[in-house]
Parts: C-alpha cells; structure tokens; sequence
C-alpha cells in the first residue's frame, strides 16, 4: 500500500514555490558567472591569472553554498510533506481499519519498516492484543504470537508502562523503536518497529518527527474511530428497535 497525497498537499504555498525558484535561479546565474569567468580566463592576458583564479574560487564557492541550501530546502520541505501527509491521512477517516491501516502505511512507506507489531491493552488490562502485524511470523524472540505480545521485551515492557518513546539500539532488546501510544494521558498501546528494510540502515534523526507525531496522534485518531463505531453501531440498533415497535 501507498501513502495517498490529499489533494490539499498537490499545490503548495506561493512563498514555498517563490523560495524554491529563487534559490534555482541564483544557482543557475551562478553558474553562467562561472563559465563566463572561464571564458574570460582563456580569452583574456592582461588579467593576472591569480585575480581570476580567486574569482573563480569565489564563484565556485557561493555556487556550492547555494547547492548546499537548495539540498536542504527540499529535505526540510519533504520531511514537512510527510509529516502533513501522515496528520492528514490519521485524521481523515472514522473506519477504525483504516485508520489502522494508515499507521502501517506510515510504518512501512516514510519509516521503512519491514517488521512491526501495533499493540493495544484489552478493555481490562491485562493483555496487550497485536491489532496489526507485519512480518511477525519471521520473528524469532516468541513475544508475538497467537494475536498477542506476552511481554519480555525490555523496551516495550517499559514503554507500555512509562509511555516514553525509545529508539534503538537499546540494551536487551531487538526493538528498532517503540513509540507509545496514549490517550488524554493513558498508555493504551505502543507501535513497535522491529526490522527495518535493508535499504534502510537505521532511522535518522529526521524520522524523530514522524514517531512524535505517531505517538500523539495514532492512538487518538484510532480511540475517535472506534467510539464513533461503536455510537453508530448502538444507534442503528435502536433504530431498528424502534421500527419494530412502530410496527408492533
């Protein structure tokens, strides 16, 4: 599956747009100032050849400056993206399966996971019961099985009971990174990414943001799901009731 682009996201702020094109367009001049010094260098001889070199250096230089910043321009707007991208996608439905099916989405496609487990308590506490799995059967620790994580793992264990979230490496455990989940407060379940794909070395700082963000809005996004599920539910029951009653 694919992170679908809301169609808000296909057109960006004019100021984002202007930015852009003014850094490309700084960088293009820069780069006909250089072949035009080069130019100049070959052509001219009474121009001292240190005094160009040095302008050259110049040019080169700023020509590399504005490269570096144009990189990071398009990094920071695409960290942006994603992360517009995934509040959107949370929010954007009351099914709780699909909610729960753009957290695996996020997982896989911006946080590269390979293998992950999405955990939530039962009503009484007790269990932590696997909602959503990926991979799972190629785990070899025996703490994810038969739809539910029966503990043993330091970091999950720990984030379950403190709702911090931890990124790995972490002593004892084979977690990449455990992002709690938490309503009003309360530790409802936690997103444990255990394998991430090979292409994929480890998460970056940048990916920091998107577990954050992961953490503070996952579980709220899935709790309004399945309150609304369960409203409407009860409300299409009492309304069959009460159309058997009218015709009683």
């Amino acid at each position: 599956m694919t992170v679908r682009v809301p169609k808000e996201t296909e057109e960006q702020p004019q100021r984002r747009a202007d930015a852009l094109a003014e850094l490309q367009s700084t960088l293009a001049r820069a780069g006909e100032l250089l072949l035009s010094l080069e130019q100049s260098a070959r052509r001219s001889g009474p121009t001292p050849v240190n005094e160009l070199q040095d302008r050259l250096n110049d040019v080169v230089q700023d020509r590399d400056e504005l490269s570096r910043r144009l990189a990071e321009y398009e990094q920071q707007t695409g960290r942006l993206m994603n992360l517009y991208v995934a509040t959107y996608q949370l929010h954007a439905t009351l099914d709780p399966g699909e909610v729960q099916s753009t957290i695996a989405e996020i997982a896989t496609n911006l946080l590269g996971a390979e293998r992950f487990a999405l955990l939530f308590w039962n009503a009484d506490g007790t269990q932590c019961e696997i909602a959503l799995g990926q991979g799972l059967s190629q785990d070899a620790s025996g703490f994810y099985s038969a739809g539910k994580y029966g503990g043993g793992d330091p970091a999950v264990d720990a984030t379950l009971t403190d709702g911090v979230l931890r990124m790995g490496p972490i002593d004892g455990s084979e977690a990449v990174a455990v992002v709690p989940l938490t309503v009003q407060g309360a530790v409802v379940g936690a997103l444990v990414i255990l394998k991430l794909f090979e292409h994929k070395a480890k998460l970056r700082p940048e990916d920091r943001e998107l577990l954050d963000l992961l953490a503070a809005h996952a579980a709220s996004a899935l709790f309004a799901a399945r309150v609304y599920h369960q409203t409407d539910r009860k409300l299409k029951t009492l309304e069959s009731l009460i159309q058997l009653v009218k015709r009683g």
